[in-house]
């Protein structure tokens, strides 16, 4: 999709909004992982996130035909999401706010020696994994919305601050400034605190026991170590289909993308089989 001429995909949209299968198959299917990752990052978790992918492609698909190719059709979908996103109510951390404080003081007081074996014969090493992305995608959940937002369109795909302030409706300069801002919040957090990214005393693998037994993790479910992760490469020729990237670039490692799960791309292309193509022409 990335490498398509504007001839190409412009083409390719007419099609799609003329009622053509194939060619809203390839433009969905183009966009899915992007939109699952920024809905995970911002949501907190993978049953949110898969939800929330459905809505936005939904309202991708209906407002296709409004596209204009004023912005390249990544960042075009970048701002539908976002903008859902932002004020996304149904996910679970939207009822239960979290905040750096209280992350912290469960870091610091939370009863780890105290809690039996609840592992269910999993390997200790494997579920640190999963309780390790688990943490760190859940910690994003004591920013702001639209801080959380800002973090993860400069951190994760790196987008130029040009067009990430277009996305989030801002200046370039107001977009580099609270992204630094939040960067160096979300680096002093996980320097104080988090013994496998930063200096802190925290260790996955002794909080195993404590995470299942306070429904953090799931033995019998893990998503992050069950799910496919894309190559980074993929997330820069995402940001390279929007604009050249700034000087912005800071490392988080954790931020690491994943395709779509396979349930989510199952309901896409049931939806896709099932849906009059006719709401996209009339949308």
């Amino acid at each position: 999709m990335d490498k398509k001429t504007n001839e190409e995909l412009r083409a390719l949209i007419d099609k799609a909004t003329a009622g053509d299968k194939e060619s809203l198959e390839t433009l969905v299917t183009s966009v899915q992982d992007i939109v699952f990752n920024l809905s995970l990052r911002m949501l907190g978790t993978f049953a949110d996130a898969e939800d929330a992918t459905q809505d936005i492609l939904l309202k991708m698909i209906t407002h296709l035909s409004s596209f204009r190719g004023d912005s390249s059709f990544t960042t075009w979908v970048f701002s539908i999401a976002a903008n859902h996103l932002k004020n996304y109510k149904k996910h679970m951390f939207a009822h239960h706010p979290l905040s750096f404080e209280y992350y912290g003081d469960d870091i610091e007081n939370g009863k780890i020696q105290d809690v039996p074996d609840l592992t269910q014969n999993v390997e200790k090493d494997i579920l640190a994994e999963e309780l390790k992305m688990s943490c760190t995608n859940v910690m994003l959940q004591c920013l702001d919305a639209e801080s959380r937002c800002i973090f993860i369109l400069g951190t994760m795909f790196k987008i130029d601050s040009r067009v990430a302030g277009d996305i989030l409706n801002m200046t370039p300069e107001a977009y580099r400034q609270r992204l630094s801002r939040t960067r160096k919040k979300m680096a002093d957090f996980l320097g104080q605190y988090c013994g496998e990214y930063g200096g802190g005393k925290c260790k996955c693998k002794n909080r195993v026991n404590y995470a299942i037994q306070n429904h953090r993790i799931n033995p019998l479910q893990m998503d992050y170590v069950a799910a496919t992760e894309i190559p980074m490469q993929t997330m820069v020729e995402v940001k390279n289909a929007m604009e050249d990237i700034d000087d912005l670039s800071q490392d988080f490692s954790f931020c690491k993308p994943y395709q779509s799960p396979e349930r989510t791309k199952h309901l896409i292309r049931e939806f896709l089989g099932s849906m009059q193509l006719s709401i996209i022409q009339n949308s």
